[in-house]
């Protein structure tokens, strides 16, 4: 005889946020339904969680059949679970942003996602359900995180120049930075090391090229160190 429970159990969903980033401006991936409810709008990638999934995963599995995108930089955000944010049935929904560099990672759109397209975080179309409110909270946690952990690190190419790394953290936090104080402080971190290779095939002056040294930073991580941009 099947078990039978006295509450109803909402279904459970996971939704992600999915920022890159080009010299002009922040971006984030969005995909158009092709499924009512909000047939034709555009939402955030997502979709309802398997019983025998865990969170993450499905965040993954999801990712992949909608956008294509897989083994990118992944983090929990918020659970998002207003009675009424979805018109189906009741649906509590637990949010992730993920972080991707837009030069290594094509895009196509799947299952039932009709398109698939990155939009600049500063000019974006009505979102479905309550997918503003996620997005916004995601992108309140980037700017916020980016400055005492360098995850900013995972919207560049591996080998990238100071001038990209300082763009970078202008465009997420939104504002100018100094140049020589900016590059004084990120190189004193030991953190950021030269490759001996330069820029190739650009209009203006060959500049030199970076690395993220992870291993450094997570042995001065052990002893204390204090990322803080």
């Amino acid at each position: 005889m099947p078990h039978t429970y006295q509450f109803a159990r909402p279904a459970l969903t996971v939704d992600i946020v999915v920022f890159g980033l080009d010299e002009d401006d922040l971006q984030v991936m969005l995909i158009q339904r092709d499924l009512p409810p909000f047939e034709g709008e555009w939402a955030l990638p997502g979709g309802f969680v398997h019983v025998e999934e865990t969170l993450e995963e499905a965040a993954r599995r999801e990712l992949v059949e909608e956008t294509g995108l897989k083994d990118i930089y992944l983090e929990q955000l918020y659970t998002f679970g207003a009675v009424e944010r979805d018109p189906r049935e009741r649906v509590v929904t637990v949010a992730y942003y993920a972080l991707v560099n837009l030069e290594g990672h094509d895009v196509q759109a799947s299952t039932d996602a009709r398109n698939a397209a990155w939009f600049p975080v500063s000019d974006l179309p009505k979102l479905a359900f309550d997918h503003q409110q996620i997005l916004d909270a995601a992108h309140a946690r980037l700017r916020g995180k980016v400055r005492y952990q360098p995850i900013g690190f995972e919207l560049l190419p591996d080998r990238f120049t100071l001038r990209q790394l300082q763009r970078l953290y202008e465009v997420i936090l939104d504002r100018e930075l100094d140049k020589r104080n900016f590059r004084k402080k990120v190189l004193a971190m030991e953190i950021v090391k030269e490759t001996n290779e330069i820029e190739k095939d650009v209009a203006h002056r060959a500049a030199k090229l970076y690395r993220f040294d992870k291993r450094t930073y997570d042995r001065l991580m052990k002893q204390g160190f204090n990322f803080e941009i």
